[in-house]
């Protein structure tokens, strides 16, 4: 696999072979040591100190689904950065948001585009949502020996489906098992507050502006009370990652797009530190 200053300059032989649609097993059958999970690490005493991204939220809507993230990074009780990206478009129809291990989990997510398009090239066709979400199962799988020295991955994955003609929510533990969330999930540190936010704004009747707001309003809330999770930085105009990923493709909001969002909120919290509060009855 390794360049040859002396080759004729011909692909080797394994690039020509018709194989696999996976380019995963394909990397796994000639270079095994270039996958993530495949790494060995130096003995250590104790659990690897590395940056960690924290809290992701999703919520569906009739026109699709939103998926959002805060922008902290924390290394132990350290702030590692404060503009860090944790949600990505894995194709034309779904995203991955990530919690855990920063450098693992970006790592594992640029192999899951190359994947997606590497199916679509051999196969002519795009992967089922299911079959996308089959896939990052067992790529996280495979980063179990990691998990198991402190350097998990758990990201939530969500996108439309095209078949079914809505949008979808999958979460996952650290030995790949897979769930389908319906209405809302969240995962990493802050998620129990931030899906506490959510059980309570959320309804099925959202719009995709509504949409994006709760999951602003959740990761507000989720900072409220976790440290680890970074909330909107009004002073350096740091907002969340918020997607919305519907019939027409993915699409992350911009800045502009937030601000105003963002500022309302804020401005409402001044009188109502708590949030919103949903009705006894």
């Amino acid at each position: 696999m390794e360049a040859n200053p002396r080759s004729t300059g011909r692909l080797p032989a394994a690039f020509l072979t018709p194989g696999s649609s996976s380019f995963v097993d394909f990397l796994g059958n000639h270079a095994p040591e270039l996958l993530p999970g495949n790494r060995q690490l130096p003995p250590v005493m104790g659990a690897v100190e590395a940056p960690h991204g924290t809290t992701i939220v999703a919520a569906t809507f009739p026109g699709g689904v939103v998926l959002a993230g805060d922008r902290r990074a924390t290394m132990g009780n350290v702030i590692a950065q404060r503009d860090i990206e944790k949600v990505f478009p894995a194709d034309e129809y779904s995203a991955v948001g990530i919690a855990g291990t920063a450098g693992l989990a970006v790592e594992m997510v640029k192999l899951f585009q190359l994947e997606l398009e590497h199916f679509e090239k051999v196969e002519g066709t795009q992967l089922s949502l299911e079959g996308k979400a089959n896939r990052l199962s067992t790529m996280i799988r495979s980063n179990l020996g990691m998990a198991m020295q402190g350097l998990a991955v758990v990201p939530l994955f969500a996108g439309w489906d095209v078949d079914r003609g809505k949008g979808r929510i999958f979460s996952y533990d650290v030995t790949g098992g897979r769930s389908e969330e319906y209405g809302y999930a969240a995962t990493g540190s802050g998620s129990l507050f931030a899906r506490g936010s959510l059980k309570k704004l959320y309804r099925d009747d959202l719009s995709a502006e509504q949409a994006a707001t709760l999951v602003v309003q959740a990761l507000y809330d989720a900072a409220d009370d976790d440290s680890a999770t970074g909330g909107p930085d009004l002073a350096r105009r740091i907002y969340p990652i918020v997607t919305v990923i519907s019939d027409e493709g993915y699409r992350r909001l911009t800045d502009a797009d937030l601000a105003e969002t963002v500022r309302a909120i804020h401005e409402r919290r001044l009188q109502e530190p708590d949030g919103p509060r949903a009705a006894l009855l």
